[in-house]
């Protein structure tokens, strides 16, 4: 009995820890960028909470997104995490994905900006862009 007693307390404990903040998650396909090119959303978050942009992302193409986000107001949200995943299947010419990871700090609105671009001087700048609106309660 002490030995459930002390999972329950246990586990009331870590509701307790990870249930103050929750993940939004907000993915686009390549299929979505490729008829919207210039792309604008909104989400709302809670302060606190860490929210994550999925982007599809061709790195065979030599286009990629911006590893920086740009945002308005990094008091309000800030960016913790970006990472590049593989395709599940390595074949050429196959999409992955770029994954950001924000935090809402505070109460306000933030204005998070990417742009998909071939990095290189000459390289074609602007091929998909995302404007996400934040609005952090």
């Amino acid at each position: 009995m002490k030995r459930l007693s002390a999972w329950i307390g246990l586990l009331f404990s870590m509701l307790l820890l990870f249930g103050c903040s929750t993940m939004n998650s907000m993915g686009f396909g390549c299929d979505e960028l490729r008829q919207q090119k210039n792309l604008s959303r909104q989400i709302k978050v809670n302060m606190g909470d860490a929210f994550t942009v999925d982007l599809c992302s061709n790195a065979s193409t030599g286009f990629r997104w911006l590893d920086s986000a740009k945002i308005s107001d990094k008091t309000i949200v800030q960016q913790t995490d970006h990472q590049y995943v593989a395709p599940s299947k390595p074949m050429p010419g196959a999409s992955g994905q770029q994954v950001w990871t924000f935090k809402a700090l505070r109460k306000g609105t933030a204005q998070i900006t990417n742009e998909y671009s071939q990095p290189w001087a000459g390289g074609q700048k602007s091929a998909w862009t995302l404007t996400l609106d934040v609005m952090v309660q």
